[in-house]
């Protein structure tokens, strides 16, 4: 039973690594003048925007962070991510 733990833990906390980093080449990539059709952007945006629109849908619904022109939503996203992997990593 403790190796299932263990491998479960190790499995979750991999792809919530996995997504972390996709987040980061997300962010990265967002600096530079890529076209929109972009084969990396592309997979890149569909990992990481499951986990992000949810937050951005909160934020709009109630009205926070309108006049800012970064998207705080990716950031509270990322946050989120290494919390739940501290707490896995902590637990386990």
């Amino acid at each position: 039973m403790a190796l299932f733990v263990k491998l479960f833990v190790g499995t979750a906390q991999a792809l919530l690594f996995a997504l972390e980093l996709c987040m980061l080449v997300r962010a990265i990539l967002s600096w530079f003048p890529l076209q929109e059709d972009n084969p990396i952007l592309l997979f890149v945006a569909m990992v990481t925007e499951p986990i992000v629109a949810p937050i951005r849908a909160l934020f709009e619904r109630m009205g926070w962070f309108r006049n800012i022109p970064i998207d705080v939503s990716f950031f509270v996203a990322y946050i989120l991510l290494s919390v739940v992997s501290t707490v896995i990593g902590i637990f386990a």
